[in-house]
């Protein structure tokens, strides 16, 4: 052999893997793709809309991003790491003649995960400045209690499918009647430990740690 081939280096055999979903979100297939090295998948991002998972047509407009942060095997594993609505359907629920009241919290779980959201409450008619303020304390209220009793995983569900929504809805009905509320964008600000090393940490366990 030459000193020229000797040269050339071989080329790495690329490999087809699996990017799922993590447990806490079924553990679907999320899509493929092929690499010569899986730590180059680590740290990628791939969004899909909850139709994927949950085969619920009525659900296309919600959006998930999920964030490769392992590779055992074939498999891509993922961590939720945020939503956001999609633009078409969040510009038609502003209408004229109506509210749009935002709201910007950073949570953190039991676990020590951190979150950033906006929640949104939409309105029939115009609201005078104090019932938008009580508005934002009441979002602000239940989401910190939410999450103050909720591991990384359970508020991740509960954000993308409707039940934090779902307790605002219902306490902001003591003060008027919305016309839809929900959790427009998360953003994970980082990771539980637990998460990161593979773990799953229940709420009772981590309420028992030092």
């Amino acid at each position: 052999m030459s000193k020229r081939e000797g040269a050339v280096k071989e080329k790495k055999v690329k490999r087809e893997y699996v990017i799922m979903s993590p447990e806490y979100f079924g553990k679907r297939e999320l899509g493929t793709t092929v690499t010569d090295d899986p730590g180059k998948l680590v740290n990628r991002t791939v969004q899909v809309s909850l139709y994927n998972l949950t085969d619920d047509f009525s659900k296309q407009y919600l959006l998930i991003k999920f964030k490769v942060i392992r590779v055992r095997d074939s498999i891509a594993e993922t961590v939720f790491y945020g939503h956001e609505y999609g633009r078409e359907f969040l510009r038609s629920l502003v209408r004229r003649g109506t509210s749009k009241i935002d709201g910007y919290y950073n949570l953190e779980t039991v676990d020590g995960g951190k979150f950033r959201v906006q929640s949104t409450v939409f309105t029939y008619r115009v609201l005078r400045r104090g019932k938008r303020t009580q508005i934002r304390h009441v979002m602000e209220r239940v989401l910190k209690e939410t999450a103050s009793r909720l591991t990384f995983d359970q508020l991740a569900q509960e954000l993308v499918l409707g039940k934090t929504a779902s307790d605002i809805y219902n306490s902001i009905t003591k003060i008027l009647l919305p016309r839809h509320v929900g959790i427009v964008k998360s953003k994970v600000l980082s990771l539980p430990p637990s998460v990161v090393r593979g773990e799953v940490a229940t709420r009772e366990e981590v309420e028992v740690r030092p």
